[in-house]
């Protein structure tokens, strides 16, 4: 029967190779796919991925900032006309006000 440290050893030496032949398979995939590409004349462009020297940027769908086009005079408060209106802009038309007279 093996000891602990015996199969520690074991363990460690699967996992060196593990690791080996995880890297060795990933080098191979990688000449493999660089090869095609070659073949067929195509780059990261053409498969709808980025180059590595192109900066990453912000997609459409993470949205950002928008202009404000409308504003409160008597609090500063704005609204870019997307989603619900605010309360102070609803309370205002409800009193009889247009949204023309807040726009920026």
């Amino acid at each position: 029967m093996a000891t602990l440290q015996e199969l520690l050893d074991q363990r460690a030496a699967l996992e060196r190779q593990i690791e080996e032949t995880r890297r060795n398979e990933r080098a191979e995939a990688v000449a493999k796919v660089r090869a095609l590409m070659s073949e067929h004349g195509l780059s990261l462009a053409d498969l709808g991925g980025r180059s590595a020297g192109s900066p990453r940027t912000k997609s459409a769908a993470t949205g950002g900032k928008v202009a404000a086009k409308y504003r409160n005079a008597a609090t500063g408060e704005t609204w870019s006309g997307r989603g619900l209106q605010p309360k102070w802009l609803k309370a205002a038309l409800a009193a009889g006000r247009k949204i023309e007279e807040f726009a920026v």
